[in-house]
């Protein structure tokens, strides 16, 4: 094969909105952007490697997908999205508990809930090299490669479109399904390893919930850690915000009252991100003031993911006016 493992998968940088007409060269393309594990799928002569965004070996934990690109019978490289479906909608809870585990867990896990493989790019076929080839040639030809082998489960091909008013359909309406926005790619672009040269735009909503905590001053915090109550009364982490505007700072501020020991969140134990093992310094205050915040649709048991954007207090509402976290 001419691409062998690893390699840095194409990247796409974040904007807030659908980028303007004329932003690439060329035009631009639309694809639903999935909540899911970036897979690249390495299969040559039988053997089969799969390799994530950040160059693990994720082989063993989709046997499904791995057996799956075996049986091809051709040399390929393809880029996509594993994810698997839980009630009628994308689940990456799921994906997750496939990490670490053993041969025979994994095969066990495989078999009650399968994962697809969401296919949007193909990187090289039969010994040939497509990296510098246009986007448009290299769907079409991955759409060929999907007829050619009349690919169904595990195999979907991503939809792609065009049609801007379609993409901002997808945005606005599939969001419930696990699709968390909308990636813009050029028409005319090859394919850059390693280069954040796509654009990705998610699917946001608001909601509200409880104050808990922050970082920094009390008087002027820096971000805000959001909380909502279970119907056994306990106060549960939901989501994080990233920094605050000046502005809202101050207005929070003047609102929130520093809590002691008998906040129910009183020596837990936060990182400063997602996997990291830097401890966070953060204050509890009184649990009172609800705020409204804006957020993508990754939500796991009622979690945000991501961090979230502040965007107003809410001084109408009460805690007790929050949804409850089931």
């Amino acid at each position: 094969m001419r691409i062998n493992p690893p390699v840095v998968p194409m990247a796409a940088q974040a904007l807030v909105r659908l980028p303007a007409p004329g932003a690439m060269p060329g035009g631009m393309v639309f694809e639903p952007k999935y909540d899911g594990y970036r897979l690249l799928v390495f299969a040559h002569g039988g053997e089969v490697f799969l390799q994530s965004r950040n160059l693990r070996d994720l082989t063993g934990a989709f046997p499904e997908i791995a057996e799956a690109a075996a049986a091809l019978g051709e040399d390929v490289v393809l880029d996509g999205e594993v994810v698997i479906h839980t009630g009628g909608r994308l689940d990456f809870t799921a994906l997750q508990r496939r990490l670490n585990r053993r041969p025979a867990t994994a095969a066990r896990l495989a078999a009650k809930q399968p994962a697809h493989f969401i296919a949007f790019d193909l990187l090289e076929h039969a010994g040939t090299d497509m990296l510098t080839w246009r986007y448009t040639e290299r769907r079409a030809a991955l759409e060929s490669f999907f007829q050619r082998h009349a690919l169904h489960t595990p195999w979907q091909l991503t939809p792609a479109t065009t049609d801007r008013d379609l993409a901002e359909q997808w945005l606005t309406e599939w969001g419930g399904l696990g699709v968390e926005g909308v990636v813009a790619k050029g028409a005319q672009q090859p394919y850059q390893p390693g280069q954040r040269r796509w654009f990705k735009i998610r699917s946001r909503d608001t909601a509200e919930a409880v104050v808990g905590a922050v970082t920094g001053p009390v008087t002027r915090p820096n971000a805000l850690l959001f909380g909502r109550y279970t119907r056994g009364g306990r106060l549960r982490l939901v989501a994080r915000t990233t920094p605050l505007p000046l502005a809202l700072r101050d207005e929070i501020g003047r609102l929130l009252t520093p809590a002691g020991p008998g906040h129910p969140w009183w020596g837990m134990r936060l990182t400063v991100t997602w996997g990291s093992r830097d401890p966070l310094s953060f204050t509890c205050v009184d649990p009172d003031l609800v705020v409204e915040f804006r957020g993508d649709t990754a939500i796991d048991a009622g979690r945000w993911r991501h961090a979230v954007r502040a965007q107003r207090t809410r001084p109408d509402l009460t805690p007790s006016d929050i949804p409850t976290l089931d």
